[in-house]
C-alpha cells in the first residue's frame, strides 16, 4: 500500500513542532492525533503544516522539544468539515513515517528538500487564471489524486509565472503531475458587515508540471 501512496501521493517535510500531540479521532480502535509543524522557507518565512499520525506509530504522551525537528514522509489527505451550514475542505499530511531528531543535514534544512510533494492526478476544475496589481502571473488549481477503496484527495494548488499560463490551459479532467511544497498562508474571512476571521489556508505551490497519459496514473 505504501508504494501505491507513492506513486500518486507522496510527501517529506522537515520541520520543528508548533504544537504537541492533539487526538483528532479514533477509526477501527485506532487513534489518531494531529500535530502542527513549521518547515521554513528561503525567505525565513515558515509554513504551517498539519500532521495527522497514528499513536501507533509514535509515543504521543511526550513532550516535544522546541529544539528537536520532526521528520514526516506520507500522503497529502483531504476531507470536508462541517461548519454551520458549509462544508471547509481541511488538508493534512498523514504521515506513514515520523522521526522525531535532532539534528538535520544542513544541505536539506538550507534547500528546498525539507518541504517536498509530488501528486498525480486529475484536473477537476477549471483552472483560474489572473494577474496580480503588479502583473504577477497566478493559476489556482484543483486537483484529484486517487486514493485507495475508491476515495479522492482534492488538493488546491497555485502556479505562478509560465506555469501559470501553461495551467491556465489545462482542462477538466487532464491528468498531470505536480512537484512542489506544501504551502500555509494566513487571509481574513468575512463573516458579517461587521465580523471578520482570520483564518489559514493551505495549498501546493507549484515548481513543476507535467501532463500525464491516463494510464501513468494508479487506479486503486
Amino acid at each position: 500500500m505504501e508504494q501505491e501512496i507513492r506513486k500518486n501521493n507522496w510527501a517529506t517535510v522537515v520541520g520543528k513542532a508548533k504544537s504537541g500531540f492533539v487526538y483528532s479521532h479514533t477509526m477501527y480502535g485506532e487513534k489518531f492525533y494531529e500535530l502542527e509543524i513549521a518547515a521554513k522557507r528561503f525567505s525565513g518565512f515558515e509554513d504551517k503544516i498539519v500532521v495527522l499520525v497514528s499513536e501507533r506509530m509514535v509515543d504521543v504522551s511526550q513532550p516535544l522539544d522546541a529544539e528537536q525537528y520532526i521528520w514526516v514522509e506520507g500522503g497529502y489527505r483531504s476531507y470536508n468539515r462541517r461548519e454551520s451550514t458549509k462544508s471547509r475542505l481541511v488538508l493534512t499530511l498523514f504521515a506513514q513515517k515520523l522521526e522525531i531528531v535532532s539534528e538535520i543535514p544542513s544541505e536539506i534544512l538550507e534547500g528546498s528538500k525539507n518541504n517536498q510533494i509530488a501528486l498525480n492526478g486529475y484536473v477537476c476544475k477549471q483552472p483560474v487564471y489572473r494577474k496580480t496589481p503588479l502583473g504577477r502571473e497566478i493559476a489556482d488549481l484543483l486537483i484529484a489524486v486517487n486514493r485507495a477503496y475508491g476515495k479522492s484527495d482534492y488538493i488546491p494548488c497555485i502556479t505562478w509565472g509560465r506555469n501559470a499560463r501553461f495551467a491556465s490551459k489545462f482542462e477538466i479532467g487532464s491528468p498531470i503531475q505536480i512537484e512542489g511544497r506544501i504551502q500555509s498562508r494566513e487571509y481574513v474571512k468575512k463573516l458579517s458587515e461587521t465580523e471578520t476571521e482570520r483564518r489559514i489556508a493551505y495549498e501546493v505551490s507549484v515548481s513543476k508540471i507535467i501532463p500525464l497519459a491516463s494510464e501513468e496514473i494508479l487506479t486503486q
